[in-house]
């Protein structure tokens, strides 16, 4: 039975790049939005959303919380069933992954055999969230959207909603997430004009100077700014955006690891190996092979990836 989604309702300022892909207990879209306001009516299920590329100022308010943030790829937003949001607007266009899960993660007896209190498994109204492990986990089933549907493809997404619901039992329930304090000290227009030039320079040899430049500060002051505001250094955001530029690429199954390793700045495909490998656990070539339904090679490697980011 599908889930009761509520994407068409929500999202009408926005264009679905794919059929939804319906599972029994998951239903996931690609999305690419406008800027400006968007509907909010009270969702069924618990929506998890990811930004693929683009991003901006996201300005929600939900459950009486006012939230602001400034949005970058890899970044995720939760909206738990039931919030009552009445403000939602983006400032520039995105590209979104969206899951739909079912208010209860995991049924009182799945819960009851992990020792879990029902009670304190209620979802946060969460944002902003620059978590490497929930975007890893849940970024291959954009994959699926784009593909004729395999036969193993139900194994795949079994899996990877179990890892998902442990790991937002694990650190996104009211009794475990917190706000932040404080708004990044790195002003966002600052921010967004270094996101957009690593963006468009991701075939180039990027350097800390001008990336400091782009923000008109020294490179020590960006350096710290820009931890402090995507929880990154500069350098492991730009070989993040670059390993999941490439992910993109290898799924269109077009071009040859060489030609992917040079246009997104890996120097040689042996750098885009070790590179590629270190952050998926997959190397570029198993990775393909995943995106085209071979799950002979990479089910052990993804559970593997996961425990060793969660550890």
């Amino acid at each position: 039975m599908a889930l009761v989604t509520h994407g068409d309702q929500k999202y009408q300022n926005s264009e679905k790049l794919a059929k939804t892909s319906e599972w029994p207990a998951l239903s996931i879209e690609h999305r690419k939005f406008e800027a400006g306001h968007q509907a909010t009516p009270a969702p069924v299920c618990t929506e998890l959303i990811m930004l693929l590329s683009g991003g901006g100022i996201v300005h929600r308010v939900g459950n009486g919380e006012v939230q602001k943030s400034l949005a970058r790829p890899g970044m995720s937003y939760l909206v738990p069933a039931g919030t009552q949001e009445s403000h939602l607007e983006l400032s520039d266009r995105m590209e979104c992954l969206h899951l739909y899960l079912p208010p209860a993660l995991l049924d009182q007896s799945a819960l009851a055999d992990f020792d879990i209190d029902p009670a304190k498994v209620e979802i946060a109204y969460a944002h902003a969230l620059a978590d490497q492990v929930l975007f890893h986990v849940c970024s291959p089933l954009r994959d699926l959207l784009h593909r004729p549907r395999q036969p193993t493809d139900a194994l795949f997404v079994e899996g990877i909603q179990v890892a998902l619901a442990a790991h937002l039992l694990a650190h996104y329930t009211i009794d475990r997430w917190r706000q932040p304090e404080k708004s990044p000290s790195l002003d966002p227009r600052r921010l967004q004009r270094v996101l957009d030039h690593i963006e468009a320079s991701l075939g180039l040899d990027i350097r800390l100077e001008e990336l400091a430049a782009q923000a008109c500060l020294s490179p020590y002051h960006f350096s710290r700014l820009f931890r402090e505001a995507t929880g990154l250094s500069p350098h492991r955001y730009v070989t993040d955006r670059r390993v999941q530029a490439a992910r993109q690429e290898l799924a269109r199954n077009h071009s040859s690891l060489v030609d992917i390793a040079l246009e997104f700045g890996f120097g040689s495909q042996a750098n885009f190996t070790r590179v590629f490998r270190k952050a998926t656990t997959l190397t570029p070539g198993q990775y393909r092979e995943l995106c085209c339904g071979h799950l002979d090679i990479r089910t052990d490697r993804i559970v593997a990836g996961i425990r060793r980011d969660c550890a």
